[in-house]
């Protein structure tokens, strides 16, 4: 029909209307009464509708003058449509923020709450050589499930203990994004109901540390006795007392009083203080750690720095390399359980175990110090192939003048 201002202006019933002066524009009218300029064209088969703008915010005249402009550019070879949503792609790009730096921004923000201090570099780490080179240019909403499968596969049967960490750490990052309304509520990265379908069963599904049989550990302390390194002292004092890898190689003389070896919070993987009962034989080793590096602040250290997270693992692995250090907690427990009549309380105790049950939690208020002390001098005599002792008698370690005071 023959538009013009006025035909424009009052145009009510819903429907589309032609201009015949303007080849493939229209007026679109809606049942809400709102009119809307169109350019309908034919490139290469496909038919496409530019959207011009609204009226009366465009008038006719200033529609024609878009419409033949952009007829223009299709007479060219350009397609305005496409041109367009290229254009509102590239946008949304450069404003959208890459998962490498939000992750990396989340990682340094999450560090204040992390305890190991080696944590977030372990992520970064991680993350850098698996994740980075497949998504870390891509923006936090263009992440899906065929990126997170590339990610792990190539390593999910071979690390698997690395694998599942990274899936892990990929899942909390999008979590995080997706709280922060960075991403639909959609998680790749997620296991269950999700990655549990299309993934195999994980080697480590069912494993847990290596530990050495009980049986065989007075052979394996004995070595260990007759080894002169740091690593081999401080292996021996790591499984005379249950304790963790990091708990022992950041073990400060501070800490020490008498024959109780206090671990704070920051380094326990409960975040709660522990007491340490110390069998005589560990106070011996205190005694030489002492000579090893006598001015430094740790006990087990070499020039002043503690040793290194591997030192301890190296060790035992010279010695046996199907066992891992953290097994000898395992070791430990399964000798309570099997050669004496200690309680389960008392080694989960000493292996500073979180209490599940909430009520047994609750009246527990102890340590049960005394009677560890009985227990881990029982378990040192066991490890020098020695039997139990009737009477636990010990001789406390003396700080030195400067350890007492900064005590």
């Amino acid at each position: 029909m023959l538009l013009n201002e006025m035909v424009v202006k009052n145009l009510t019933i819903p429907g589309r209307y032609t201009d015949n002066q303007t080849k493939g524009l229209h007026l679109w009218v809606k049942s809400n009464r709102k009119k809307y300029w169109i350019l309908r064209y034919t490139l290469t088969g496909k038919r496409y509708g530019l959207s011009l703008g609204a009226y009366p915010e465009f008038s006719l005249k200033q529609a024609r003058e878009r419409a033949l402009e952009a007829r223009n550019s299709i007479i060219k070879g350009g397609n305005p449509v496409a041109e367009r949503k290229q254009a509102r792609v590239q946008r949304e790009t450069a404003t959208a923020v890459r998962f490498s730096e939000f992750a990396l921004t989340h990682i340094e923000a999450m560090r204040p709450k992390w305890r190991n201090t080696k944590h977030g570099d372990q992520w970064v780490s991680t993350l850098r050589r698996y994740a980075f080179p497949i998504i870390g240019d891509l923006s936090l909403d263009q992440i899906d499930t065929p990126h997170i499968l590339s990610i792990l596969q190539p390593i999910w049967l071979t690390k698997p203990e690395t694998a599942s960490r990274l899936r892990g750490r990929i899942e909390h990052i999008l979590t995080a994004a997706i709280v922060r309304k960075q991403r639909p509520a959609f998680n790749p990265a997620a296991w269950t109901g999700h990655l549990e379908v299309l993934l195999p069963p994980s080697p480590r599904s069912d494993k847990h540390h290596a530990a050495l049989a009980y049986t065989d550990l007075p052979a394996l302390m004995a070595v260990l006795r007759d080894t002169d390194s740091l690593s081999a002292l401080a292996l021996r004092f790591c499984i005379l007392n249950a304790s963790r890898t990091d708990e022992v190689l950041k073990a400060k003389w501070s800490e020490i009083r008498k024959d109780v070896w206090t671990i704070p919070g920051s380094r326990m993987k409960a975040g709660k203080e522990h007491q340490v009962p110390l069998s005589q034989e560990s106070l011996d080793i205190l005694t030489i750690a002492r000579s090893r590096d006598p001015g430094s602040e740790y006990v087990f250290s070499k020039n002043g720095k503690p040793m290194s997270n591997m030192a301890m693992l190296n060790a035992v692995k010279r010695l046996n390399p199907k066992v891992t250090t953290h097994g000898f907690r395992s070791t430990f427990r399964d000798w309570i359980a099997e050669e004496t009549e200690l309680s389960s309380e008392l080694a989960e105790m000493q292996l500073a175990h979180t209490i599940t049950n909430r009520v047994e939690r609750a009246y527990r208020r102890g340590n049960l110090l005394e009677k560890r002390r009985k227990m881990m001098e029982h378990w040192s005599a066991y490890c020098q192939g020695l039997p139990a002792p009737d009477v636990v008698s010990v001789i406390p370690f003396k700080m030195t003048a400067t350890e007492s005071r900064a005590a």
